[in-house]
């Protein structure tokens, strides 16, 4: 099959988020396609890949979105044209789609539950927060019947009538990695309350004089960049800000544990934090909050801790312990790395990944009839 024409969109992500980026774009590339990229790169200070041709955008942020689902909606119109498939990463950018013609297969990854998103977005009235979730679910039950949908999570399938197939959060997993130290606890990812940054700001209080560094890495929203950098000041850590991805795991490696803090909230009781598979892919012991879905991982395979939601205390008694015990720690390393090697390598993920693409781009495109006689 020749080469696919893809355009893929978000007014919302960073231009290098790893789902976006380091896997989607990054397989579809190394399997021939074409992609046209079309994402906030000016308002996030970054550049496409000189392979990638870069459309750029307004950032849809807070209450501020309506700039930027204009210019998304002139480019899907200019750009969609031509593609085989147009790959939509932002449920905002469903409210731009009526009205297009757009030949190709339109796809939408579902990143998350919206619906479920909306009580941690603290811009949104609490009061609108009911009626704009049932709007979410119109919106999805529309997609559903117009679009073709991949899911970032098992979890998301019973908001919706059909099966769609599933594309999870996997990772890249070296076939060797550095030992873990005993010196230096990471975090990586996104920073915000709902994340756990308050719990994780206390626990790097409470560890300070323990002689243990504390390497946050990862983009914050406002709250959170002022209490981070309040703490660095202080001494209590070190933010790298935001890292792309591939740089951002290097610095997990051999460190003695990574943290995912997050708190108890819906949209992440059906999520696995890719956090977790990303230091078990380093082979690094992971201190995690009781969600389901990461509590059965590090349990099954014995890679981590789990900690109280909201728990300063109980998680630096976590790291400690992991500190304080070599051979456990070496030994949830070791099986977090093999089971991260063996069941959660992305390229594995990549090939059902684009066997989708390809399919419905070849499903959308108009076939030539061959009548009696034409041959």
């Amino acid at each position: 099959m020749p080469g696919l024409r893809v355009l893929v969109c978000t007014v919302v992500h960073h231009p290098q988020d790893a789902r976006i980026l380091h896997r989607q774009i990054r397989a579809m590339l190394d399997a021939g396609h074409s992609v046209t990229y079309a994402a906030p790169f000016s308002a996030y200070a970054t550049t496409a890949w000189p392979e990638l041709t870069a459309v750029d955008l307004p950032r849809a942020l807070g209450r501020h979105r309506s700039d930027a689902l204009r210019e998304a909606r002139r480019v899907l119109r200019t750009h969609g044209a031509d593609a085989d498939v147009v790959l939509l990463h932002d449920p905002e950018l469903l409210l731009v789609l009526p009205g297009l013609d757009l030949p190709g297969a339109v796809v939408w990854d579902v990143h998350e539950d919206t619906g479920a998103a909306l009580v941690a977005k603290s811009w949104l009235p609490g009061a609108v927060r009911p009626l704009a979730r049932a709007g979410v679910r119109m919106v999805e039950g529309w997609a559903e019947r117009n679009l073709r949908l991949i899911l970032a999570e098992p979890g998301y399938r019973s908001r919706f009538r059909r099966i769609h197939p599933v594309v999870p959060n996997t990772t890249y997993v070296p076939d060797s990695v550095e030992p873990s130290g005993r010196d230096r606890v990471v975090y990586v990812g996104h920073l915000s309350v709902a994340r756990g940054v308050d719990v994780m700001l206390e626990t790097a209080r409470r560890l300070a004089g323990s002689g243990l560094e504390i390497d946050v890495v990862g983009h914050a929203d406002s709250y959170s960049r002022r209490a981070l950098v309040r703490a660095q000041q202080d001494g209590f850590l070190r933010w790298h800000g935001y890292v792309p991805n591939d740089r951002a795991l290097a610095l997990v490696d051999g460190a003695m544990c990574g943290l995912s803090l997050l708190r108890d909230l819906p949209n992440y009781r059906h999520s696995m934090p890719t956090k977790v598979l990303e230091y078990m892919a380093r082979g690094v012991p992971v201190v995690s909050t009781p969600l389901p879905a990461a509590v059965s991982l590090i349990q099954v395979n014995k890679c981590g801790l789990v900690v109280p939601f909201d728990d300063a205390e109980a998680t630096v008694t976590g790291i400690l312990r992991l500190r304080d015990d070599t051979e456990l720690r070496a030994s949830m390393a070791k099986r977090g790395h093999a089971a991260a090697l063996t069941g959660y390598h992305w390229p594995q993920t990549a090939r059902e990944f684009l066997m989708r693409l390809e399919a419905w781009a070849h499903a959308a495109r108009p076939h030539q009839c061959i009548t009696l006689g034409s041959l």
